[in-house]
């Protein structure tokens, strides 16, 4: 079974909610520092607003990328210490977000999550060429 690199997953995860700290950290900085003109409010509001958005993305978004371990039979979800099994009869629905190069897939049942794959896709103008391997036969051609 094929699965992302640790390094991979927890960066893809993690990015929004440090940059978002950062973010908020230095418009923190700025609001304490320096005095209070209309310049500085601004810059403070437009960085503290950007700190919510990226905290929101990440909350709503990438908190439902999940580690999957792929094979031709099998997918494995991995929850922490607990893996969790599916088949590929059960997957309903699986699409490539081209920019972000990750799978939303949605399996019977369950909601939607995404994963990252395992090796890196070549991009070909912005357009993947070929179907990933690890989908079997009868998911490639649907």
């Amino acid at each position: 079974m094929k699965e992302a690199s640790l390094v991979k997953f927890y960066f893809f995860r993690y990015f929004l909610l440090a940059f978002g700290l950062l973010q908020g950290l230095a418009a923190t900085m700025l609001l304490v520092q320096f005095q209070d003109t209309p310049k500085n409010r601004f810059a403070v509001f437009v960085l503290f607003t950007l700190a919510m958005i990226w905290f929101s993305v990440h909350f709503l978004v990438f908190s439902n990328v999940k580690r999957v371990a792929l094979s031709k039979k099998k997918i494995s979800v991995i929850f922490g210490h607990r893996t969790k099994q599916y088949d590929w009869d059960d997957v309903k629905e699986l699409k490539l977000i081209h920019f972000l190069n990750m799978y939303s897939i949605k399996i019977k049942g369950k909601k939607k999550f995404y994963f990252l794959p395992a090796d890196d896709s070549t991009v070909l103008f912005g357009l993947f060429p070929d179907e990933p391997e690890f989908l079997p036969k009868k998911m490639s051609k649907a």
